[in-house]
């Protein structure tokens, strides 16, 4: 497994733009091996993920977007979503966590002035940080309240993932007196925070996610990242251009779980026997029926995938752009993400319940673990429904309405 070490001595260009795409392509791949290896025992115990974290850690997979000038990995969007991808492939759940940790702990430049952004990602690359929480609504907005020493934060934080294993938090709130919703990165370890474990959810078991409670938690003016205001006056294309970048993980998200269903299957039914027909063996040209599912499967991923990279250039593109960036164009790009958010979780849920049909009764088997996919899947996907991005990808098509600036869940 390649682990990414800190420089030493005078810097080299390598040390200032970090290891190239192949090394992080290659750590991927590796780690997901490795995690692949007990999936199956680590999904069905649901214990908390800090041994997981641990191997992200050692990989250097969690300072990967982090700028190689302060002691990250120093690589680009593209590269991590098919890191997260890829890890999605062999555990869902601990692909949700990274893409999680990514989006986060990436706000903190994004909606940072430079210097103190800076600061925290130097910080968090030299701890290791695992960032948890997330800046979507809440029933109930968590309240972030001005004292004479700096500010105070109350609330209830009902979901969020990472929470049982993050060390630091990156959430939502909401300046009392103005109603201005913030994003604001809190310490754990703070009295007044608690936080309860989601250890009854019947997927995604090991995405870390719980509650989380905060008394009264002091928060420093420096521990305020920036405003989440959906407001067009106050919110440029380029800062709305972080809804998009973050759901398109989603769409990576949903992909690998689909992709890894689909190799699990596919292994499974070279070795084994058609349920319709125990003489007949899995995948053969004899088994017409065995075939065409996995033809449309296979179409219907692909599919999602072409969508899938169409978004990727697009973001790339309207992040390269930066402040040149319009709104006009930042609609366009969240629309792309929209559609392939759409056909990611058709695809996802597809897969991993009709590949159970391909395996047959024994895919109830609790020992060979199929049945992970699907839950994961479905968990995931009822934490985003399609029906809202449809919605939207509708009403940009005819009457050129541009999409809300949401924070993906």
């Amino acid at each position: 497994m390649g682990v990414a070490t800190a420089p030493s001595g005078p810097a080299t260009e390598s040390d200032r733009t970090g290891p190239d795409v192949a090394h992080w392509l290659r750590v991927a791949r590796e780690t997901a091996d490795d995690l692949a290896t007990d999936a199956v025992a680590r999904e069905q115990a649901g214990k908390a993920p800090f041994d997981e974290v641990s191997r992200l850690r050692e990989s250097g997979l969690l300072t990967l977007l982090v700028p190689a000038e302060v002691g990250g990995g120093g690589a680009d969007w593209p590269t991590a979503y098919a890191v997260v991808r890829d890890i999605a492939a062999a555990d869902g759940a601990i692909g949700q966590l990274l893409g999680c940790h990514y989006f986060l702990s990436w706000s903190a430049r994004y909606f940072t002035e430079s210097s103190p952004a800076a600061q925290l990602q130097q910080k968090s690359a030299m701890e290791q940080w695992c960032w948890g929480g997330g800046f979507a609504r809440q029933e109930q907005s968590l309240t972030l309240t001005g004292t004479a020493t700096g500010f105070v934060l109350d609330g209830r934080q009902t979901y969020a993932t990472g929470v049982l294993v993050a060390d630091r938090l990156a959430v939502r709130a909401v300046r009392a007196g103005t109603g201005e919703p913030l994003a604001v990165v809190v310490d754990p370890a703070r009295p007044g925070v608690g936080i309860g474990s989601d250890a009854n959810t019947f997927g995604q078991r090991l995405a870390a996610g719980g509650s989380v409670d905060f008394d009264r938690v002091p928060v420093a003016a420096d521990d305020i990242l920036g405003s989440l205001s959906v407001d067009e006056d106050l919110l440029s294309p380029l800062a709305a251009l972080a809804s998009p970048v973050g759901r398109l993980l989603s769409v990576q998200l949903r992909l690998g779980m689909a992709e890894g269903v689909l190799a699990e299957a596919r292994e499974y039914s070279r070795a084994g026997h058609s349920p319709w027909h125990p003489d007949r063996p899995l995948g053969s040209p004899q088994d017409p029926q065995v075939l065409t599912l996995y033809g449309e499967l296979t179409v219907l991923t692909r599919s999602a995938s072409a969508l899938a990279d169409q978004a990727r250039e697009a973001v790339h593109g309207g992040l390269a752009r930066a402040e040149d960036l319009t709104y006009d164009e930042y609609a366009e790009i969240s629309i792309l993400v929209a559609m392939a958010e759409a056909a990611a979780s058709r695809a996802a849920e597809e897969s991993t319940a009709r590949a159970l049909d391909i395996i047959g009764p024994r895919s109830a088997s609790s020992l060979l673990g199929f049945d992970r996919f699907w839950r994961n899947a479905r968990t995931h996907v009822l934490r985003g429904p399609a029906s809202h991005t449809l919605r939207d990808i509708g009403d940009y098509f005819l009457n050129g309405a541009h999409p809300a600036f949401v924070p993906p869940v």
